[in-house]
């Protein structure tokens, strides 16, 4: 349902960059120093002003240069059986961009053909698009590249393009939909037992979660211990074209973010699920300190003082601080090998700005 309700914001808002993924706004930091060696602010409840976070590491670094092992039948994510016997031309294509930051981590990004919009790490940016109208498949474009496997999931449309593909003898394996920290690792193992390279799979799994452990333990030592000083945080998906205004909630993948950063989400306390539409009286009496949201989002209904406009906002702790945290939409919620770089950049922009 998660899913289903991404597409549809994604479809209704004519978004050509998607939750996760974009291309206007800096992305990457230059060189710093690491979380452990910065002064945090005396209260991050009360800090004031607007902050862009940043990612230090912007593409995907392989863990590895496996040579797969084909070929493989497996059960997808939707019990369709399916045999798997080249590798060398991949797709893999869903809204955020996750499952092709996977397999460049895996070490497979040199048999990449083409990916879809939400893919613009810069190792992946020359590569022939084949979504149009923001998301959704290009059975012909796809066909054209003559891939050999597709890896992809159910936030992307229409299924026909999907069942096109299937009816040419393409092997496509669907994955479970769902971004957020406690399915990183299982995608990248489903993702690996898929093309063949489970050893890599298990390097880059316990690569990640090491590199996400270091940066949760660093992040420790900036926020406040105490609950009652832990910065209230609420995430905002706004797409100021198409009048959408979205509070992400517990299941979103923006609850188990902003939990790892230390903070409180505070549409999980106050018991939203999924993805809703912004009530202003709920938003408000949730009191947020800190508003987090895309890059391109703020930028579309014209910045914070924008954002001030929207109903339900102004009356925020946050607002009245004018602390807003945007984060490029090319990296935010997209997960995968990525997270540790996302969580560092949150970080210091809630903690240390």
């Amino acid at each position: 349902m998660r899913a289903v309700l991404l597409v549809a914001l994604l479809v209704l808002t004519g978004c050509s960059v998607p939750p996760g993924h974009g291309s206007s706004g800096p992305t990457k930091a230059g060189d710093r120093p690491p979380l452990s060696a910065l002064t945090p602010v005396a209260d991050p409840r009360t800090h004031s002003g607007p902050t862009t976070a940043l990612v230090a590491q912007d593409d995907v670094v392989p863990v590895d240069k496996p040579t797969p092992r084909l070929p493989v039948t497996l059960k997808d994510f939707q019990d369709t059986q399916v045999t798997v016997t080249d590798v060398s031309r991949i797709l893999a294509l869903d809204v955020s961009g996750t499952l092709a930051a996977t397999v460049f981590g895996l070490g497979l990004g040199d048999r990449v053909v083409g990916r879809d919009i939400s893919t613009g790490f810069p190792a992946a940016q020359h590569l022939p698009l084949v979504t149009v109208n923001g998301h959704q498949l290009n059975a012909e474009a796809i066909l054209r590249l003559r891939p050999t496997v597709v890896l992809t999931d159910t936030t992307l449309g229409p299924w026909d393009a999907v069942l096109q593909l299937r009816d040419a003898g393409v092997p496509v394996v669907v994955l479970d939909p769902k971004r957020a920290m406690e399915t990183n690792t299982p995608i990248v193992h489903a993702v690996a037992k898929a093309l063949g390279v489970p050893a890599a799979g298990e390097l880059l799994g316990r690569r990640m979660e090491a590199e996400i452990a270091d940066t949760i333990a660093q992040i420790k030592r900036l926020a406040p211990a105490e609950e009652a000083r832990k910065p209230r945080v609420v995430f905002l998906y706004m797409r100021g074209q198409a009048g959408v205004y979205y509070l992400f909630g517990k299941g979103s993948g923006a609850d188990s973010l902003i939990q790892a950063l230390g903070a409180v989400d505070v549409a999980t306390e106050s018991g939203i699920e999924g993805m809703r539409p912004i009530n202003p009286e709920a938003l408000a009496k949730s009191k947020p300190d800190v508003i987090l949201m895309m890059t391109n989002g703020l930028q579309s209904v014209g910045g914070v003082e924008g954002a001030l406009a929207v109903p339900g906002v102004a009356q925020t702790p946050a607002a009245q601080r004018r602390r807003f945290v945007d984060m490029a939409d090319s990296v935010v919620l997209g997960f995968g090998p990525r997270t540790a770089a996302v969580l560092d950049g949150l970080a210091r922009a809630l903690y240390a700005p």
